[in-house]
């Protein structure tokens, strides 16, 4: 049986300032360190460098932040004005519904002291769990908020090829359909967007019309993250991986292959009536 480390950690500081150039929040909020979903391709990876891991040893160890909701509502109280203008992110390097949560519920602490606190900012929430929805009520405490779900393929073999431990893909677009329906505003983030879809532009149609169907109107969309460090993970995550694949997982750093994939994802936006949120979809260039 493969080994997971479960530990609770007490933690410095939980608000951390924006640093990308490519972003729409102000600050994020992990109530967790690492993540139990191990997708092959997270760009998170790196953070097991923080705590004394290698980045194979990712989705092996989640680390709980014990003190999160506290430390949230002292450093909010910092914040001019309630936090009024002000958007902070859950969660940027972990996703803060892993199955972790319905233990120790420190996503949900957290909202509970915005609501507390009368947080005037705004709430974003992306996660690949339908244990968002668990939440409903509380997101209709807050005084403003939205919740996305990460939307790679419309079909869970895929899904649970390369996201190993996450909810399959069908469950969270129900997820998303049932908060909608709910009014609770909702987004998808499409991305990585998986390099099969260059030869199969009618699977990358379908996920679009799938998301679509939810009642999502506004998506986000991303390019594949093959930074080394995540290149020499996904070799030894997916090493029975066909060797043509390996080409069109390489070839998606290409800038011809962006801007055949640019024209695509531009139809596909404009004929399922979505915003593209940030105007492009996210690209990554190398990093160390």
């Amino acid at each position: 049986m493969e080994s997971f480390e479960v530990k609770e950690i007490t933690a410095k500081s939980i608000l951390s300032p924006s640093t990308l150039q490519q972003t729409d929040y102000d600050y994020s909020c992990n109530p967790y360190t690492g993540c139990r979903f191990s997708c092959v391709y997270c760009y998170a990876s790196f953070m097991a460098r923080m705590v004394g891991k290698k980045t194979e040893d990712w989705g092996s160890f989640v680390y709980a932040k014990m003190n999160a909701p506290d430390l949230l509502r002292t450093e909010i109280n910092k914040l001019p004005n309630h936090g009024k203008g002000k958007v902070i992110w859950f969660s940027s390097v972990t996703d803060p519904y892993q199955g972790i949560e319905t233990k120790y519920r420190l996503t949900r602490s957290c909202f509970e002291v915005l609501i507390q606190e009368e947080f005037e900012g705004k709430v974003s929430i992306l996660t690949k769990s339908n244990l968002v929805v668990d939440d409903l009520e509380v997101f209709k405490k807050l005084q403003h908020v939205e919740v996305g779900l990460t939307i790679t393929s419309t079909e869970d073999s895929i899904s649970r090829y390369f996201e190993k431990f996450a909810p399959a893909a069908s469950v969270r677009l129900d997820a998303l359909r049932l908060l909608h329906r709910n009014s609770i505003p909702t987004y998808a983030f499409i991305g990585p967007i998986l390099p099969h879809f260059s030869s199969k532009p009618e699977a990358l149609d379908a996920l679009f019309a799938s998301v679509a169907d939810t009642g999502v109107k506004e998506i986000y969309l991303e390019y594949l993250n093959l930074s080394p460090y995540i290149r020499k993970r996904l070799k030894n995550e997916l090493q029975d991986l066909d060797v043509s694949l390996w080409d069109e997982f390489y070839n998606s750093q290409d800038i011809q292959y962006r801007n055949r994939m640019d024209v695509i994802l531009k139809k596909l936006v404009q004929k399922y009536g979505f915003t593209l949120r940030l105007g492009s979809a996210l690209y990554h260039k190398d990093m160390t």
